[in-house]
Parts: C-alpha cells; sequence; structure tokens
C-alpha cells in the first residue's frame, strides 16, 4: 500500500472496482471491518454507495472479496519459493519462513489481517471466515507436501509445528510479547526442519 500523499493520483487511475477493494483494505487494515461502513469506503474510493453495490451484493461479499486477496499474497509465496528453490524444499520452507518474517514489521503496527479478521468475525457461515478457512487448509497441505518432499520422517507433524511457530510469531509480534521475533523465528524454523530430518533414535547413544 502506498503512502496516503500519492495515494490520491494512484487512486484516480484504477478502475472503480479496484479503487474499491483498495480503500476497503486500507480502512480494514487500519480500523476493522466492523467499524467501516460502505460510506467510508466510498468515500475514500472517490465513489458512492451505489457504485460499490453494484460490484458486491453485501459488505459481507466485500470482505470475503479482500480476504481472497489476502489469501492470493500468501498462496503466492509458495509458488515464488517453489520457483526459486526447485527440488530443493528445506530451502523452499525456509523462503517460506523469511516470508513471515520480513511481513513481521507491518503486523507490529497493523496486525495480521487473518487474525484481525477472525477476531471480528464469530459467524463460522460468514463468506469471509469460511475464505479464511478453505486458505488456511490449502497452505496446511502444501506445506505438508513440502515436508514430505523434503524427506521428513512425520511430515504431517512438521508442517504443524512450523506453522504453530509461523502464526506464533505473528501474534507475539502484533502483541509486542517478543523481540526480535524474525530472528527468533528463522532459527526456529531451522530448528524444526533439522530435528525432523534427523534418523530416528540418532541422538541416542549406542548399546555396549
Amino acid at each position: 500500500m502506498e503512502s496516503t500523499t500519492r495515494r490520491p493520483s494512484r487512486v484516480a487511475k484504477l478502475p472503480p472496482r479496484e479503487r474499491i477493494l483498495d480503500a476497503a483494505e486500507e480502512l480494514f487494515q487500519s480500523e476493522g471491518i466492523r467499524r467501516v461502513s460502505l460510506q467510508a469506503i466510498a468515500e475514500k474510493a472517490a465513489t458512492t454507495k451505489m457504485a460499490i453495490y453494484r460490484h458486491f451484493e453485501t459488505k459481507d461479499a466485500l470482505v470475503a472479496e479482500w480476504m481472497r486477496i489476502v489469501a492470493a499474497d500468501y498462496q503466492a509465496a509458495f509458488d515464488r519459493v517453489q520457483m526459486e528453490y526447485p527440488g530443493r524444499p528445506r530451502e523452499q520452507i525456509m523462503g517460506l519462513a523469511r516470508f513471515i518474517a520480513e511481513g513481521l514489521p507491518a503486523i507490529s503496527h497493523r496486525g495480521c489481517p487473518f487474525i484481525n479478521s477472525l477476531a471480528e468475525l464469530p459467524d463460522r457461515f460468514h463468506p469471509a471466515r469460511q475464505v479464511i478457512e478453505k486458505h488456511k487448509a490449502h497452505q496446511t497441505r502444501r506445506l505438508v507436501g513440502m515436508c514430505a518432499e523434503a524427506g521428513l520422517p512425520d511430515p504431517e507433524q512438521a508442517a504443524a509445528e512450523i506453522t504453530f511457530a509461523l502464526e506464533g510469531a505473528q501474534v507475539s509480534t502484533q502483541n509486542g510479547s517478543i523481540d526480535q521475533a524474525g530472528e527468533r523465528l528463522m532459527r526456529i524454523i531451522e530448528g524444526i526442519v533439522d530435528r525432523h530430518r534427523s534418523p530416528l533414535g540418532a541422538s541416542r547413544p549406542a548399546n555396549g
């Protein structure tokens, strides 16, 4: 997202639907979903509420579409590391960790969009919440696949530990409880991967 000082000239060049989504993202991130009205989005997008309804049937539909865009950014990170490190699943996993670690400074003052949205959407049948749950399930399947390709003996367990670390780092950064979260996260993920790569029983002393 570009700075607000440059925003008016950029907004004028965007098609109406993109202007609406751009404005909604900025407001949802900074003020929360519930507090932001369609009128506020219309004003920031330099359009009208009627125009919003032409593109999105309801505010819930607009929130869900925003979540699809956010989810696509995360899925694109998987695509990038697979292209950058073909046939090297360990480096792919570390690349994902780096993607999260590098995004932590933004989370420190804006929060994770998934975490923030889930907190505001208690209804399990809300379309945006369903988008998030589908995204998380797909992300888990891809991570399990990477762990399996890396030869980890229990890829589901390894993926679960990695997920706990990645998401825990985001929560800890958001609430300010851990310093140097990015560096610590990279070391933790590296430790998880290396530990799961170790042969079973390798750390045990030999008999006799």
